[in-house]
């Protein structure tokens, strides 16, 4: 490792860090996974400083961890046999904005924030919105999606092609920026939720969409979380194009409030969102309002200024931080899992009820237009027992999704974490083709080694 480090200080300079704490801070803390640092971290200016950095840890068969801001919550950064990770954070340009064929090139340091206000002005927007403003590389190696996935899609959905820099140090492209293609393999998709195991990206081309002409949104609450469940479900069958639906549980609710000095009725809500002209946004939610009403659900509280509407969501963005509150000292172990929509109430219902066995305390919030929901577990980690009942609870929300035909993680993705859960969600039949590819792209192993597939 020693000559590695001399090797990149030799090529790189100062971009070479090996001081302790932005080694630790480039290793994972979110999840039970134990903060597992690199031995050194190095900051890359263009794509080919990435391929030099990879065919000097090639030759020397170490590790390298991509990184981008590390808000990954299934220890995706951390690394179990150290090495070198690799932070895209100067790689940062946005390159070109093709406004007429809407989308864009940049690199994968570029945030979500960033490309939004370099956007702004020319009236187009990126949907995604995880919540926290993370790079663009990360959200399509962690297949992330958010809060305006129901109405825009994923990652998977909005990036048309990639550069990727392979574990040989070779640059490859997926894709052209033509919206649609049957070219070959679909390369794009392979690398959109890889995490970092099969190539480092160096460049994405993304789809972008116009800015609505009218947005209206607000808050609903409901007497139960079954009840916001079931409008939930009947809003995407009837076929209303919702941007955003997001719930919220009574102690989530509570938590948010004291946090962001609100005062929403602390009783489970939904947050909703409508984007279109200003006929069909009236129209969307003034059915929207007739099926709450079904299930109980009301008065809404209309958002009608944008800094309204920014402060809500805001607000539900910091809904990781506002749960941590509750129980000050604890830890937040955050976890997701996605059902089919017809299945959302009774999973949800049935997790309520196994958290309130459990005497946890353990906030929900959801993406539920497409089924996916979060607990986020307040764990005192000194505490064995707790410790133990915190990971049954974990393991029994997976075991209930997949029962019901879900999936272990809807956007977290499967790291260190959740890597135990896919051959029981997958089969072996899966995971012997996953290790194939990874085998073939990474025949030495080292690309983000203990992430996704055990391989070796």
């Amino acid at each position: 490792m020693e000559s590695t480090v001399a090797a990149l200080t030799a090529e790189f300079g100062n971009l070479v860090v090996t001081a302790a704490a932005t080694r630790e801070q480039h290793g994972n803390t979110a999840s039970w996974v134990e903060n597992q640092p690199p031995d050194a971290v190095v900051f890359p200016q263009c794509t080919a400083d990435v391929q030099q950095i990879v065919r000097i840890c090639a030759a020397n068969g170490v590790p390298i961890i991509p990184f981008g801001t590390g808000t990954s919550l299934e220890g995706q950064v951390n690394a179990p046999f150290g090495g070198i990770s690799v932070d895209t954070r100067d790689m940062n340009k946005v390159l070109a904005v093709h406004s007429e064929d809407l989308d864009v090139v940049v690199e994968p340091g570029v945030t979500r924030k960033q490309l939004n206000e370099h956007l702004r002005d020319q009236g187009l927007f990126f949907p995604l919105d995880p919540g926290a403003d993370a790079a663009l590389g990360g959200m399509a190696a962690t297949r992330c999606s958010g809060t305006n996935a129901v109405r825009y899609g994923t990652m998977k959905d909005v990036t048309l092609a990639m550069k990727v820099v392979l574990a040989n140090g070779e640059e490859m492209i997926t894709g052209r920026r033509a919206k649609k293609s049957s070219a070959g393999y679909d390369l794009t998709r392979l690398f959109v939720g890889s995490e970092g195991t099969l190539g480092i990206i160096t460049e994405l081309t993304l789809k972008l969409h116009g800015i609505p002409e009218a947005i209206s949104g607000g808050v609903c609450p409901f007497p139960t979380v079954e009840a916001a469940c079931n409008a939930v479900i009947t809003t995407i069958q009837t076929g209303i194009p919702v941007a955003r639906i997001e719930l919220m549980d009574a102690l989530q609710v509570k938590a948010v409030n004291a946090y962001s000095r609100l005062t929403l009725p602390e009783t489970p809500v939904l947050f909703v969102e409508f984007h279109g002209s200003e006929a069909s946004v009236a129209e969307q939610s003034a059915h929207f309002g007739e099926i709450a009403q079904e299930f109980g659900g009301g008065p809404f509280d209309w958002a009608t200024r944008a800094e309204d509407r920014t402060k809500l969501w805001q607000a539900r963005h910091d809904a990781y931080w506002a749960a941590g509150a509750l129980r000050r000292g604890s830890k937040s172990i955050a976890s997701d899992v996605c059902v089919p929509i017809s299945r959302l109430a009774e999973c949800v219902a049935a997790t309520q009820v196994d958290i309130a066995a459990s005497g946890l305390v353990a906030p929900i919030v959801g993406h539920v237009g497409d089924g996916n929901f979060h607990l986020a577990l307040l764990v005192d980690t000194d505490d064995h027992a707790e410790v133990s009942r915190a990971k049954a609870l974990l393991e029994r929300l997976v075991e209930r999704a997949l029962a019901m035909d879900g999936t272990c993680s809807g956007e977290h993705g499967i790291g260190q974490g959740k890597m135990k859960y896919l051959d029981a969600e997958l089969g072996k039949p899966a995971l012997a083709v996953m290790a194939a590819i990874k085998a073939a792209l990474d025949p030495a192993g080292i690309l983000n080694p203990g992430k996704i597939v055990a391989c070796g």
